[in-house]
């Protein structure tokens, strides 16, 4: 066993589940801001420290209803991913901001802040937290897990996603 392996093994294990509780809302009414969570698999993924690509968004005449939200998809074909299988494709810690758990509470994630890490999918609110999220990301992932479950059962983030407004979802 590796020195690398040995730090894996905690890490794995601390891995969050992406469909515990409350999916957090904003102003749109859909979960992830009306964006595509099938699509994100589809962009090519910036190295850390570099922006990443624009979400896609979702149609709002292509959702579906899961975990008490709506989520909007940009294809049928993406959609009916997502139906087959929601938690490979939904959020982790319901959408909210993956350092903000991180630290101990619940406050929105950003879609077009994002970035896949061992095939799940997290969400930060800000350019500058995405700066300390990138710092430890399997650290964040780690503390964000062991957090996960204290901060799970409480309401789902009320406040907007600062400076953002969606352009999703389009007609």
């Amino acid at each position: 066993m590796t020195l690398r392996s040995l730090f894996a093994v905690p890490f794995l294990l601390a891995a969050p589940a992406a469909f515990a509780g409350e999916q957090y809302v904003d102003g749109t009414g859909f979960a992830v801001s009306g964006y595509d969570v099938v699509a994100y698999r589809d962009l090519p993924q910036s190295p850390v420290g570099t922006p990443q690509p624009a979400a896609v968004p979702g149609k709002a005449g292509i959702t579906a209803e899961w975990n008490g939200a709506t989520w909007a998809f940009a294809t049928e074909a993406n959609r009916a991913k997502f139906l087959a299988d929601p938690e490979a494709y939904a959020p982790e810690f319901d959408g909210h901001c993956a350092y903000g758990v991180s630290k101990g509470g619940k406050v929105p994630g950003n879609p077009n802040l994002w970035r896949i890490v061992d095939g799940h999918l997290y969400l930060n609110i800000t350019r500058n937290v995405v700066g300390f999220w990138e710092e430890d990301i399997p650290g964040n992932i780690s503390l964000a897990g062991g957090n996960w479950p204290g901060i799970e059962p409480a309401a789902a983030a009320a406040s907007p996603i600062p400076a953002f407004t969606s352009l999703a979802p389009v007609k």
